[in-house]
Formats: structure tokens, C-alpha cells, sequence
């Protein structure tokens, strides 16, 4: 593990596995794809057991759905409408990990807060809605919108959200679950980072690179609160009584630029 920074100036997320459990949107997506399959003759319980197990044994490997139609022998199944099912399902409600919500809400509190997600950007703004979280972040960055050459472990993703937050690489903390992706992508990039792990991930090893490895987002988040408000309330003991309300751990100037909710 690496040292603890010095100072923190910007906190930064993934989306899938890190705020909310992905299994959670792809039982929902996967039922919506098994059912439109079912137009063209295959039976629909079928496809979607196969679907979740070839998911269970990765779901980053590809060619889900295509597998799944080999599997119950419908490989002349058109595959274009299935796809098509998967990138509008619409989740409507998910439920974030517990503590999430109140967490960002206590670390914007000190910096401005960053998502850098892969995958379809419509299906994850979707997913951030589901989950009411679409304020929550000053800054949104979607790697595919790059291009897909450029999804996480690539750094380019996690420089594009440091330079949008007007942060410094190493004074920026990036908590993730998957050690090859998050950790790997955001300490290649000059950020801190924190291994949640929780989710598909969950069994592989720690990276030497992280900061800390943690059980879930909670304690992630109340690891980097605990340095923020520490910083903080030294601030405040060594300003005068007339401005120790002004005392922060970001300039407040810098603070008041920022406004939750813009996408790259």
C-alpha cells in the first residue's frame, strides 16, 4: 500500500460494483432481454438463466447475449434487437450502497466531487438517474465518449476528470472495486487511489499501488472524510475568531466555480 496524500483536493468514483451493486441492473436487463428474445421463439426463462450464468463467469468478457443464444442452440436469433433491449432498459430505481448518499453529501461538504465511468454512456447516465445521484458529482466523465480504446485502465479518463475539476493528479483520490481497471488506471494517472471491494471483484487480490483497501464505499468515504475534516478543523485553529467560518479544506472561491452536474 501507499502512503496517505498530504492534502486532498478532489475526490473521484466509479459507477458499477463501487455506488451500487451492478447485479442489481442486470437481473433488470437481462429479464428485458430475455423477454424481447421470446418475440423470436426462445423461451424466455431459458434465455435469461443462460444470460445470468454467462454473466456470473465474467461479466467484462463480451458477447453475453450472442453466448447465451449459442448456449440454448438459437444462433440464428437476430441479435440487433436483443442489444437494442439492453441499452434502453431503464432501471427506473436503484438503490446505492448503504452510506452512499450521505456520504457524498458529507464529502462535497470539503472538495468537489468526480465520476469516471466505462460502458454506454446512456445506459450509465440511466443508471445515475436510477439511482439519484445525477447531482451529486460537480464533474461526469464517460470513457466511451472518448472512444472505447480509452476505458479504464487508459489514463486519459482520470486526467480528463482532474483537469476539469482544477485539481492536482496527486492531491485527487479515486475509490473503485476492480484492482486491474480503477486502482491501476487512476495511479497510472498521478491520482490516489482507494480499492473498494465489493462487487465481481471482490475476491481478487489487493494492488500494491492503492492507498487502502477497504470493505465498501462507506468506509472508503468515512477514510477520506476523517483526512478532510482533520485537515479542516486544524485550519480552523489557526485562523482568528472573525474568520474561522471561512476555514475550509478548498479555497472557497474555488469551491463557489464548481457547479454538480457537468458531463464529459
Amino acid at each position: 500500500m501507499t502512503p496517505a496524500p498530504s492534502h486532498i483536493a478532489a475526490v473521484c468514483f466509479d459507477l458499477d460494483d463501487t455506488l451500487y451493486p451492478q447485479s442489481d441492473w442486470l437481473h433488470g436487463a437481462w429479464a428485458t432481454v430475455a423477454a424481447r428474445a421470446a418475440h423470436d421463439g426462445v423461451n424466455e426463462q431459458a434465455m435469461r438463466r443462460a444470460l445470468e450464468e454467462i454473466t456470473s463467469e465474467g461479466s467484462d468478457r463480451g458477447r453475453i447475449i450472442d453466448r447465451a443464444l449459442e448456449r440454448l442452440g438459437a444462433p440464428h436469433v437476430p441479435v440487433a434487437p436483443l442489444v437494442d433491449a439492453f441499452r434502453r432498459y431503464d432501471a427506473h430505481v436503484l438503490e446505492p450502497f448503504p452510506g452512499v448518499r450521505a456520504g457524498l453529501t458529507r464529502l462535497a461538504a470539503h472538495v468537489p466531487l468526480g465520476l469516471v465511468s466505462d460502458g454506454d454512456p446512456m445506459i450509465q447516465r440511466s443508471k445515475l438517474a436510477a439511482l439519484g445521484l445525477v447531482d451529486a458529482f460537480h464533474v461526469v466523465v464517460w470513457s466511451d465518449k472518448h472512444g472505447r480504446r480509452h476505458r479504464k485502465p487508459d489514463p486519459l479518463p482520470f486526467r480528463r476528470a482532474v483537469d476539469l475539476l482544477g485539481v492536482g493528479a496527486d492531491e485527487t483520490v479515486f475509490v473503485g472495486d476492480r484492482p486491474d481497471k480503477d486502482v491501476a488506471g487512476a495511479t497510472a494517472a498521478g491520482l490516489v487511489a482507494i480499492r473498494v471491494r465489493t462487487g465481481e471483484w471482490v475476491g481478487h487480490a489487493d494492488p500494491d499501488e492503492a492507498w487502502a483497501s477497504v470493505a465498501n464505499v462507506a468506509e472508503a468515504i468515512d477514510l477520506v472524510a476523517g483526512v478532510l475534516e482533520g485537515a479542516a478543523e486544524r485550519g480552523a485553529r489557526h485562523v482568528g475568531p472573525g474568520v474561522r467560518g471561512q476555514a475550509s479544506s478548498t479555497p472557497a472561491s474555488t469551491r463557489k466555480s464548481r457547479k454538480p452536474g457537468a458531463s464529459r
